[in-house]
């Protein structure tokens, strides 16, 4: 293998590779995946001088610790975190110059959940239905990181950024989603959609790429069954039969039977990628645009 390349010295809880996700193939039932904090997964990018598209590493909770075998740039946003090479402390939000065979380590989430790690050239997996992403629903893309895993790097086409940090949104202490209602609004009762817009939830520790589970007050309904599965998009608000809702992320699945209360706007989830477990949630009902 070349020289370009990142050895995984340390996988962590869960690090996949991920890039903008795979479009257009809903209705193969392939989700579209893709980096849950879009924006910080962008930021890290330009950072390095990648272009937008490029793959990056996503981390969950406890980061990962890397060894590039040639001189590479690396940037690390989204959950703040501690970040050392050779065990000398060095720049978060930032780009930093790795020599070769640098121990590069991504500590643990101090807020939030996830942090995303951009190297100049940006991981050069081999795309699958026009995306690197991992999708853990499907299994398409590769699998998550495993220590010891070899990560070819692609080419470096622009030097990364002359800047000592960049601003990045803190993880929330509450979670405010904007909802639209509909389109399986009429399956609840009056009262359950006063509740769903109006009363406090929490996130589920049960959340994951999937969906975000939240806990708090079950939404009755005024139909009973389920329906014959149909689409679900990204932000999708999916009522189970135990009432608390669950806003599906970027590993969604394309069909569902439960109905679905609302739609999240898709500017707010990136800081739903970024609540950590206990954290307040409220839905906001906004009109449709």
């Amino acid at each position: 293998m070349s020289d370009r390349a990142l050895s995984v010295v340390r996988a962590g809880a869960l690090t996949t590779v991920q890039d903008r996700g795979r479009f257009g193939h809903a209705h193969l039932g392939v989700p579209r995946s893709g980096a849950l904090d879009g924006p910080a997964a962008a930021l890290v990018n330009r950072l390095v001088g990648n272009p937008p598209e490029a793959a990056v590493l996503e981390t969950t909770v406890n980061g990962c610790t890397l060894r590039p075998r040639s001189a590479v740039t690396v940037a690390v946003g989204g959950a703040p975190c501690a970040v050392t090479v050779d065990g000398r402390p060095a720049a978060w939000g930032a780009p930093v110059r790795l020599p070769g065979g640098a121990l590069l380590d991504v500590g643990p989430a101090v807020r939030g959940l996830r942090s995303y790690v951009a190297v100049s050239g940006g991981v050069a997996v081999e795309p699958v239905l026009g995306s690197r992403s991992t999708d853990l629903l499907s299994g398409l893309g590769p699998p998550p990181l495993t220590d010891g895993t070899v990560l070819p790097l692609g080419r470096v086409h622009s030097p990364h950024a002359r800047v000592d940090t960049a601003p990045q949104p803190a993880p929330p202490a509450e979670l405010v989603l904007r909802v639209t209602l509909g389109p399986r609004d009429d399956w609840f009762t009056p009262e359950a959609v006063r509740v769903f817009t109006t009363r406090a939830y929490l996130v589920s520790a049960a959340s994951n790429r999937i969906g975000l589970r939240t806990e708090g007050p079950a939404l009755g309904r005024v139909r009973p069954g389920e329906l014959p599965s149909e689409g679900m998009v990204l932000g999708a608000v999916q009522v189970p039969p135990d009432g608390r809702p669950v806003v599906f992320l970027a590993d969604h699945p394309t069909t569902g039977g439960y109905p679905v209360i609302g739609v999240v706007r898709p500017a707010d989830l990136a800081s739903a990628a970024q609540a950590v477990p206990g954290t307040p949630v409220r839905f906001t009902a906004v009109r449709r645009r």
